[in-house]
């Protein structure tokens, strides 16, 4: 895991440099997410422990929107969540503070990028949980690919059941100061389905050479077609930091299944309540974007389990 952090920082050191010349202005974008909570080194696999998404954008033709939209984005994407309890290494089912669990999915999005900075983006998944999500394969290999220990546990996850689940994110630019430099604004989202439902609010700091909402990487909005607006710069490089309180409704990862009797082996009450902080940096430029943060969770569950905390690194690629 270390040597793929020095590979991601490395990468991003690399885009930052790179000044051949090239287009500017590109369609589409192919990018990929992976969380895991070995990039913090604490030597912990427990909870949120590993997620790996693929996604490809489009944006549409800018001159055909309304006036007061700025873009559409098309995305469909791919991607799995795993679960673990306090390790991935249980012996006995009395150790178990967070049930094992998978989510896998496929979905597609429409991201509204208005005039105003504002953005409203609609996202619709169907997937499963249980033993079809592949949770156990997927950890295996991993720690093989890695060294890490061997894998124990996985007979005692949630039970099986297809997921349908919706989303609604909206962001609203509250400041921006005079010099470009900072800006701060508030993110919202709204979650309904049979894995997860809840919703929840913070605000989004940034600083450092930034776009506006409508052409940022903050938005995923590096995609364009006939843009006429021009940009602050065309290179961004800030950083920024997003507390966000949560309210869970449901978490079928934590509580097994919405519509299934048998919701697995062990399973608990999630937390109404769960308080985040994201702490980042972010690169775009031409061709590329790339990211990394940092997640510090308070506690999920409603069992001995404790917070906890993961890294994100992204990384994409635009192209016509």
């Amino acid at each position: 895991m270390i040597r793929l952090i020095s590979f991601f920082l490395l990468a991003l050191v690399s885009f930052a440099f790179t000044s051949s010349a090239q287009p500017t202005a590109f369609k589409n974008e192919f990018g990929f997410r992976s969380d895991n909570d070995a990039y913090l080194a604490y030597g912990q696999d427990r909870y949120y422990t590993n997620g790996l998404f693929i996604y490809v954008r489009r944006a549409t033709d800018q001159t055909k929107l309304p006036k007061n939209l700025n873009k559409l984005i098309w995305e469909v994407e791919g991607g799995q969540k795993m679960y673990n309890p306090q390790s991935g290494q249980i012996t006995d089912i009395s150790y178990i503070d967070r049930p094992f669990a998978a989510y896998l999915y496929a979905g597609a999005s429409l991201n509204f990028l208005f005039q105003s900075e504002n953005s409203l983006k609609l996202n619709l998944q169907i997937g499963t949980i249980g033993p079809h999500a592949q949770g156990k394969e997927a950890q295996e290999i991993l720690h093989k690919i890695v060294g890490f220990y061997e894998i124990k546990g996985w007979q005692w996850q949630v039970a099986n059941e297809t997921s349908f689940n919706t989303s609604l994110n909206y962001k609203n630019l509250l400041l921006r100061s005079t010099s470009k430099k900072m800006d701060l604004s508030v993110e919202s989202y709204l979650n309904l389905g049979s894995t997860f439902s809840g919703a929840g609010a913070g605000v989004l700091f940034r600083t450092g050479d930034l776009n506006q909402f409508f052409q940022s990487a903050s938005t995923e909005s590096g995609v364009s077609h006939n843009n006429e607006t021009k940009k602050l710069t065309d290179r961004e490089l800030f950083f920024y930091a997003k507390p966000i309180l949560h309210y869970v409704a449901f978490d079928a990862t934590i509580q097994g299944g919405l519509f299934t009797a048998n919701k697995g082996s062990v399973v608990f009450d999630s937390k109404p309540l769960v308080f985040s902080q994201q702490a980042g940096v972010m690169f775009s430029k031409r061709r590329w974007t790339a990211d990394f943060s940092l997640i510090f969770k308070s506690r999920e569950v409603q069992s001995s389990a404790k917070p906890h905390q993961y890294g994100s690194a992204a990384l994409s690629y635009r192209f016509n």
